[in-house]
């Protein structure tokens, strides 16, 4: 049985994080407060030539939120009214509201059954005339097949926009997630891989128009300075305390989170993986872990172990509980529940563990155990 059973395990541990790097991070903070400098500024651009070469791309546009990332970016491409954008049902609902912000319309596909990312086979079918770009979500810090996708996007003349959001670091055959696509979106969101405290994303490209299009719509569409305005554009900068915060966590997230998240995942799967489905990495695949997502039988195992889970203070979370074609936003694209049965299927079965860098074998090891008792 459990050897400690007063351990507790944070989903994500902020505070062990903040501790570990917390000189830096105060000396980070004070240094723009003493700068008088808030709103973008040197270390915004330090922290967006730093992420971008990281992916080896030329520009990295930091922005308000990962939302605004994708609405940005397909507002950069001309997606509007009219167009049509294939992304997955199973999937956190800012993608598709990005799509829907811009105008155009959202076209789902479903997703592969082991790997959470949309399903290659069921994207050419998918395709009308109106379509405009392709939106792979790379879910759960697993990255998407990214080659297929773009042999088909390049076919059909079509763009795609990498919804990186919760697979910063993630690798694809050696190259990093969005510098893929014609343009790569990240959220800064606290949960996230690299997360900020507050909200902040960026979008990532390496063509110049674009960067410069999106460079003017996130200052209210600027033309050559601030009050020069020539497009309709948003409201949509990172901040500078957020960037300079960043800037810490990211020296981090490279030296070692992402290798030590890396290590907390292998653990949990060679602990778990005769008890229930645990996730699948392709060969040639980096994960960076936003989640670790097993699945369950049906619905009643699911909801039976998280609240057993809950009974003995471990949290856990449900990743997506209802997919996106069922949500009452997107009821009026006409789509039936039984259209997507892989989505639906997963809905009823997922469960997110408490998945971080900072957790120890003797966190794992108790939800592991805690998992064993209940299911045997």
């Amino acid at each position: 049985m459990m050897e400690n059973k007063n351990i507790h395990i944070p989903m994500v541990d902020f505070k062990a994080q903040y501790q570990s790097i917390e000189k830096e991070i105060d000396v980070a903070i004070k240094e723009v407060l003493l700068s008088g400098q808030y709103i973008l500024g040197p270390v915004v651009k330090e922290f967006e030539g730093q992420v971008a070469a990281y992916c080896g791309l030329k520009y990295a546009i930091g922005v308000a939120s990962g939302s605004d990332a994708l609405i940005l970016a397909l507002r950069a491409l001309d997606i509007g009214p009219g167009d049509e954008v294939i992304t997955t049902p199973f999937t956190f609902v800012a993608t598709a509201h990005a799509i829907v912000h811009c105008g155009a319309k959202p076209v789902f596909v479903d997703i592969e059954p082991d790997t959470f990312n949309i399903n290659l086979a069921l994207i050419e079918p998918a395709i009308t005339k109106n379509t405009k770009a392709i939106i792979p979500v790379h879910l759960y810090g697993h990255p998407a097949d990214m080659d297929p996708i773009m042999t088909i996007a390049k076919a059909y003349n079509l763009y795609v926009v990498e919804d990186a959001a919760q697979a910063f670091g993630a690798r694809y055959n050696g190259r990093k997630v969005g510098s893929i696509g014609h343009v790569g979106c990240f959220s800064f969101f606290p949960t996230k891989n690299l997360g900020c405290y507050g909200d902040g994303g960026a979008v990532f490209t390496d063509n110049d128009e674009w960067a410069s299009l999106m460079d003017s719509l996130r200052v209210h569409g600027k033309g050559s300075f601030k009050y020069d305005n020539v497009r309709i554009g948003m409201n949509s900068r990172l901040d500078t305390l957020q960037a300079a915060i960043l800037k810490v966590k990211f020296d981090a997230f490279k030296k070692y989170e992402l290798n030590d998240i890396n290590k907390a995942a292998d653990f949990y799967t060679e602990k778990l993986k005769d008890l229930v489905k645990t996730p699948f990495i392709p060969k040639g695949y980096l994960s960076s872990w936003a989640q670790y997502t097993i699945q369950l039988q049906d619905e009643k195992q699911r909801d039976g172990l998280q609240a057993y889970l809950k009974e003995q203070g471990i949290p856990t979370m449900v990743y997506y509980p209802k997919p996106m074609h069922e949500q009452t936003a997107y009821l009026d694209l006409g789509y039936l529940s039984g259209d997507f049965p892989v989505t639906e299927s997963l809905c009823r079965r997922v469960l997110s563990l408490p998945m971080h860098p900072y957790l120890n074998m003797e966190e794992i090891n108790k939800v592991c155990q805690t998992i064993l008792d209940y299911l045997k």
